[in-house]
């Protein structure tokens, strides 16, 4: 409860209504002869209402019949520690679609409520990257138009989708039966090397930014400017996500940042030699610094099959730790799945594999759940602090770079 009464608003959220009991107790105003200072009590929490914590049950595996198939004590499992999906391409995917609904279904696309309830998926990175080819100076705009869609779906999609900010408003929204949504990875390039537009984004709900791309996130490094950024992104509390960036700037991003770092969509590059894979070294690296590779569940950097990605995950584990491991689901993203593994409603079955390998209870519940929650609350916390020892940063990239 501690996480709902750190991130409760002031104002109504779609489905708070959900939240009253139907039983009571309900808040009775106060007798006119009650002494001030009791009216400025707040009153008790109350608990989330049957329906929505069923729809959310937490189930422990050991219940399961240990004569179980894996995949019914994957499905156990994943009850009790839902998916974080690091990475979702539905944003640009909806933006073609003439019409859809999401509550329903929607074949035209990897994603969509009942899917999502199937495979478990707690928490969904939405990207907010960009087609390539875009021209640069449409890349704020561009991002604005991706961030707002994803608003407006989440909006027409109140039953199964809420927005978070925060890992207790992604915990809030697991208890109200719902997927949590946070917004990124977005572009750098749609920060127009402007630390203003960084502060815009973020209080319109941005997580996540890719450092890569850029003037100031390029090949050689970060520059100055670059690490001004890393420096605002860590008093704002948006993550880095460095996939794709260069071994340059993922070790200055790593010295730098004061909070764990992300790679939504990095696999191990000693099973396959994917650009956007890490070689052993950086997952050791990053294994100090407490980030988190995001396995991604696509053909071309993990390979065709379960068995492949399974590989990865365990390759990634050893090498960086149980700690450091996440998925990327990396569904509607315009690339192709493993076998069985064709949209978001498969995770179970990439567990039960798992399980069969001998991953631990443990070890399965920080891979879903456990090390996202991790990096996003020791985000929250270090821009907690650090907003109250820095002031935001006025810093232009021709003062720093030039």
């Amino acid at each position: 409860m501690a996480d709902l009464q750190d991130d409760l608003h002031p104002t109504t959220e779609v489905g708070a209504l959900d939240d009253l009991p139907l039983d009571g107790p309900f808040p009775v105003e106060p007798p006119a002869t009650v002494d001030p200072p009791a009216l400025m009590e707040p009153p008790a929490l109350m608990e989330p209402p049957a329906p929505a914590v069923a729809a959310a049950a937490v189930v422990d595996p050991d219940a399961v019949d240990p004569d179980a198939g894996p995949l019914e004590r994957a499905h156990a499992l994943l009850a009790a520690h839902p998916v974080a999906d690091g990475y979702s391409g539905l944003p640009w995917a909806l933006r073609h679609l003439p019409w859809y609904d999401l509550e329903l279904g929607e074949s035209a696309v990897d994603t969509d409520v009942p899917r999502l309830r199937q495979g478990h998926v707690g928490a969904l990175f939405c990207s907010l990257h960009l087609p390539e080819g875009l021209a640069a100076d449409r890349a704020v705009a561009a991002t604005l138009e991706q961030l707002d869609l994803v608003r407006t779906v989440i909006a027409a999609h109140p039953e199964g989708l809420r927005l978070a900010r925060t890992a207790g408003q992604v915990i809030d929204a697991r208890n109200c039966g719902r997927a949590a949504v946070l917004l990124g990875p977005a572009t750098a390039a749609a920060l127009d090397d402007s630390l203003g537009i960084l502060r815009v984004l973020h209080s319109l709900g941005l997580r996540v930014l890719t450092l890569s791309g850029t003037s100031w996130a390029s090949e050689a490094g970060l520059t100055r400017f670059g690490e001004e950024v890393v420096r605002e992104m860590n008093r704002l509390g948006v993550l880095a996500d460095l996939s794709g960036a260069s071994e340059q700037t993922i070790r200055r991003v790593l010295a730098a940042s004061k909070t764990p770092v992300l790679f939504t969509r990095s696999a191990a590059r000693a099973l396959r030699p994917h650009p956007a894979n890490l070689p052993d070294e950086l997952l050791a690296e990053l294994g100090a610094a407490k980030g988190l590779c995001m396995v991604p569940l696509t053909a071309e950097q993990t390979g065709p099959s379960v068995r492949d990605v399974a590989d990865h995950l365990d390759h990634v584990r050893a090498v960086a730790g149980p700690g450091c491991v996440g998925l990327s689901g990396t569904y509607d993203a315009g690339t192709a799945h493993p076998q069985d593994l064709a949209d978001a409603s498969c995770y179970p079955h990439l567990v039960a594999e798992l399980l069969h390998r001998g991953w631990t209870e443990t070890d399965l519940s920080l891979l879903t759940w456990g090390n996202a929650q991790r990096v996003l609350r020791t985000a929250d916390f270090t821009a907690r602090a650090a907003q109250q020892r820095r002031e935001p940063s006025t810093a232009r990239i021709a003062e720093l770079d030039a």
